[in-house]
């Protein structure tokens, strides 16, 4: 008797093999027919009992949700839809799910919202568009992991728990040890973190690039992919609390050869997934397609999900400058007419989703990376150039959510570094391993960001973040 997954089943040709499966029950009709699923694909395998030679009190318990191990005989189906089904011989039930309570559950037949998903987030992948979207976001994260390890990058753990701010933004969550009812105090009243667990503030991390930064000026070539967390209030659909971070970090690379490495890394994983999860990605593709049915017409996608994937594999990304892009968007129609929320007036103006969009979507018909923003709306560790206003840093753009990745050739000077750091009142102190990193053997070095939640909407469809990820964690939300 062969044991094995319903998706080795449904490709077998092996007919009259003594097969035994287990999975749950999506659904059960004319005491006869069991559509079982088991999570390694979006398709069900058909199992078709003889009710007469069954136990009634045994069939009774075959419902919706309850697990089950069907032993049986593979046979060709005569129905349509699919190409194999098994004859069970017996089936024996491993765990029971009362209709009663599936009823209350999203487990039952009819459709749910997506925020009604999110609230029963242990059954929701049991559906067809959440167990659709996992598997794909482990398959993309296994290209990720490929994808490096290929081209001679080293994977590289970065402390989740941290006494620096890599971004410099101020929205981080506090990790103490302290009893909050009565942490000790300094003669000033402030709390004195020198008695805390780690005798200093810590925080969780926002990036885990700094750190990656002193590990490629040893290894060469290094990535991170991790959890990271902001203490940004914002319960909107493109932002969570906690999420994962892909950054590589690059010695002897310049911009221009981070931006080749960027473009190639996001190639080669969205190729990886069109080729490895065509079931899945034809499920999430109809999914878009009816939902885009009922939008307004100006709100509906212009292309089918897997015309956006082929869009950013087949095309390279075209290469703007900030500064001709600002050009680009003040002399654009929705700007002159005020169609953008966000007029662009000057030089200087920190882009929006929109803006980015316009550029991709309307302008270049074409990914978009943009490069040498000016210095005062970008991080403090990038590379000033000449002109002194402007840095090396670039901003990938993709169809229907602008900015995916954002990354910099990484400033190596010391001196510039340590100015940078003043005019915005850093404290030396803080980062001084940092700063070690530029007094032996600094080289240019260069490196990106990618949020990989970001890139598993893209590649899903799914226009709310909070349903690309596990067990979102959003403003006062921290449930399961």
């Amino acid at each position: 008797m062969i044991k094995a997954k319903v998706a080795e089943i449904l490709e077998s040709t092996q007919y009259l093999q003594e097969v035994q499966v287990k999975g749950w029950v999506r659904s059960f009709r004319s005491n006869r027919f069991i559509a079982l699923n088991d999570g390694s694909t979006i398709n069900n395998l058909q199992c078709v009992v003889d009710y007469e030679k069954m136990d009634e009190a045994l069939l009774k318990r075959i419902t919706v949700g309850a697990a089950i191990k069907v032993n049986g005989t593979l046979q060709e189906s005569l129905g349509s839809g699919q190409k194999v089904e098994v004859q069970a011989t017996s089936v024996e039930i491993l765990g029971d799910a009362d209709p009663e309570e599936v009823k209350f559950t999203i487990l039952s037949p009819k459709r749910h919202t997506l925020e009604k998903l999110r609230e029963q987030a242990h059954l929701r992948v049991r559906t067809n568009t959440f167990g659709a979207v996992m598997r794909l976001r482990s398959k993309l994260a296994f290209a990720v992991h490929s994808y490096f390890q290929q081209n001679n990058f080293h994977y590289v753990n970065t402390p989740i728990i941290t006494g620096s701010d890599a971004e410099g933004a101020g929205e981080m969550f506090k990790v103490t040890s302290f009893d909050l009812k009565n942490p000790p105090k300094n003669e000033d009243g402030s709390i004195n973190y020198k008695e805390d667990f780690f005798g200093k503030e810590t925080n969780l991390t926002v990036s885990g690039q700094l750190e990656a930064e002193t590990y490629a000026l040893g290894l060469g070539q290094v990535y991170t992919f991790g959890p990271t967390f902001r203490a940004e209030n914002s319960n909107t659909s493109r932002h969570l609390a906690e999420f994962w971070m892909v950054e590589p970090e690059m010695a002897f690379c310049d911009l221009d050869k981070n931006m080749d490495i960027a473009e190639e890394f996001i190639k080669y994983v969205l190729k990886y997934i069109l080729e490895n999860c065509q079931d899945d990605l034809a499920f999430l593709e109809q999914r878009l397609a009816n939902e885009d049915k009922v939008k307004p017409e100006s709100e509906r996608s212009p292309m089918s999900l897997t015309d956006k994937l082929k869009f950013v594999i087949e095309n390279n990304f075209k290469r703007v400058s900030y500064t001709e892009a600002i050009d680009i968007l003040k002399n654009s129609k929705p700007n002159k007419k005020k169609k953008f929320k966000y007029i662009i007036e000057e030089w200087g103006a920190d882009l929006q989703s929109e803006h980015e969009r316009y550029l991709v979507e309307k302008h270049f018909k074409t990914p978009v990376i943009l490069f040498d923003y000016p210095a005062n709306i970008k991080a403090f560790y990038m590379r000033l150039n000449e002109d002194g206003k402007t840095v090396r840093a670039m901003d990938i753009l993709f169809p229907g959510i602008g900015e995916i990745v954002g990354g910099s050739q990484r400033e190596e000077r010391l001196e510039v570094l340590q100015k940078k750091m003043a005019d915005l009142g850093i404290d030396e102190k803080e980062l001084w391993w940092y700063l070690d990193t530029r007094k032996f053997g600094t080289c240019v070095h260069s490196g990106f960001g990618l949020g990989f939640e970001r890139l598993v909407q893209f590649a899903t469809g799914m226009g709310n973040i909070r349903d690309v990820i596990p067990f979102p964690r959003t403003p006062l939300n921290a449930e399961f």
